[in-house]
């Protein structure tokens, strides 16, 4: 086998036609991503190469870290392209086994049919092959997403957004789909020292001045009814735990009040308003059929000095060992109880977790959808080989493996469509295996159906594309 050849990771010739015949060319929806509308909308053009994988990538500025090369040849903004490039070139080099130096030559491959190994030899002549070639049109942004199969894309975005770019891209572009996903993460951080000057933000959206509980729910409302408009219909939350603490109105208008005067609230009034909001949220997600997308057990912006420095989705995050059972189960139970569970997709910040959600999901499922509680595609820290393997094979023993929704990018470049590939490579060769172990029936016709759906088919109709 060579190197990341036709059949890189598929193992098995069963795993092979797997992916050769039926996952291969499946289309791609990405339901959660962190790219710019404004981008796919103008249809940008990249200057070069470095913009493109280390313009925004804290994955790469970690790994970079990692190797001792100092902060300014990473983020610095006066250092020359090609040697921030060759510093990348010079990391991956000795990245073995981060799926980092997999993407990385994936993305080669599959854009730039460049399948010689980055290496810090190798760096000037692909950093100026690939440049030359971003130059062409065929390389603006909607050319790499319609290059990438790809059928439709969720975008991340806050409540406050006036949605102006997705409104252009629906009136303009057809061979794609955009929708926005509701994330109201700045609305829950009631603990953020931006939260006061967020509140006033958002209610100027709907000319309204938030001082209560019930303003804040009115106006958030009205947000949603023009997300819907948009083609909403997801929503996406970042949690390091989950809380589920009751509290009466009156509790929620003080906390609420004690927040926009600038005072910090307590823990325990943070986790009220949390659960509260997300009631609510819940409820309003259920109405409009809106998946409800939960991020858990990730702890951030660890190195305040950096934090200062760069703020935050800068790299400095790293995997919490917070409950994940405790107050998602009684939050999920609560909306269940009033029929105002949405769809739900639980994703593990740790692998640690696997098992936990895998069993949550059974307590909750109904007849409303197939799988109607998912358990998320392996995710951040977890998006690697081992990590999606464990994910995939936790699902399987748990839960329903062929109705699971799959991949997504959750990433900020546009040309990280490869990880689907990663994934669908990974997911065959597990399947692939389990039937020439003889642990699952040889019907390579029904294998491959169950691999298209999980490809993209359950996602386009879990999410109502």
């Amino acid at each position: 086998m060579g190197f990341i050849d036709e059949n890189f990771l598929l193992k098995t010739k069963t795993a092979q036609k797997l992916f050769h015949e039926y996952a291969k060319s499946e289309p791609i929806y990405d339901f959660h991503c962190h790219l710019n509308p404004q981008e796919i909308y103008e249809n940008k053009n990249f200057s070069d190469i470095t913009e493109v994988w280390l313009g925004g990538d804290h994955y790469k500025w970690r790994a970079m870290r990692s190797l001792g090369i100092p902060e300014e040849k990473i983020t610095g903004k006066d250092v020359d392209s090609f040697e921030k490039f060759e510093k990348w070139a010079e990391t991956i080099q000795y990245a073995i086994g981060n799926p980092l130096y997999h993407w990385t030559h994936l993305e080669l491959q599959r854009f730039f049919g460049i399948y010689e190994p980055l290496t810090k030899k190798s760096a000037r002549k692909i950093y100026d092959q690939i440049n030359e070639m971003l130059a062409k049109p065929e390389f603006k942004v909607r050319e790499l997403i319609k290059k990438s199969n790809v059928a439709a894309i969720n975008t991340t975005d806050d409540p406050a957004d006036s949605l102006e770019w997705h409104k252009k891209i629906a009136a303009d572009e057809t061979a794609f789909k955009v929708y926005p996903a509701f994330r109201p993460d700045k609305a829950l951080n009631i603990d953020a020292p931006t939260f006061a000057d967020y509140i006033k933000t958002l209610g100027a959206t709907e000319n309204t001045e938030i001082k209560t509980f019930a303003d804040l729910k009115a106006v958030l409302k009205k947000r949603m009814d023009l997300f819907q408009e948009m083609g909403c219909r997801a929503s996406d939350h970042a949690f390091t735990y989950v809380p589920c603490v009751k509290a009466s109105d009156a509790e929620l208008d003080a906390i609420l009040a004690k927040a926009l005067s600038g005072t910090k609230p307590e823990k325990i009034e943070i986790d009220k308003y949390r659960t509260q909001l997300m009631l609510f949220l819940g409820g309003e997600y259920t109405k409009r059929d809106w998946a409800m997308e939960i991020h858990m057990n990730i702890k951030r912006d660890n190195n305040t000095k950096m934090f200062e420095k760069m703020g935050p989705d800068t790299g400095f995050d790293c995997i919490s060992d917070w409950s994940s059972c405790e107050g998602l189960t009684n939050l999920m139970d609560l909306l269940n109880y009033n029929d105002s569970l949405p769809k739900t997709l639980l994703f593990a910040g740790n692998p640690a977790d696997n098992q936990v959600i895998g069993t949550i999901l059974g307590c909750f499922q109904s007849s409303e959808a197939a799988s109607k509680i998912q358990f998320g595609t392996a995710w951040w820290f977890n998006d690697n080989k081992d990590g999606m393997e464990l994910q995939i094979k936790a699902l399987g023993n748990l839960g329903v493996l062929g109705k699971f929704v799959g991949m997504l990018t959750d990433s900020r470049s546009f040309l990280s469509y490869p990880r689907h590939e990663y994934f669908r490579r990974i997911l065959c060769n597990i399947i692939g295996q389990w039937i020439e172990d003889g642990e699952y029936d040889n019907d390579i016709e029904f294998a491959g159906q169950i691999v298209k759906d999980i490809c993209y088919n359950n996602a386009a109709k879990y999410f109502r594309l």
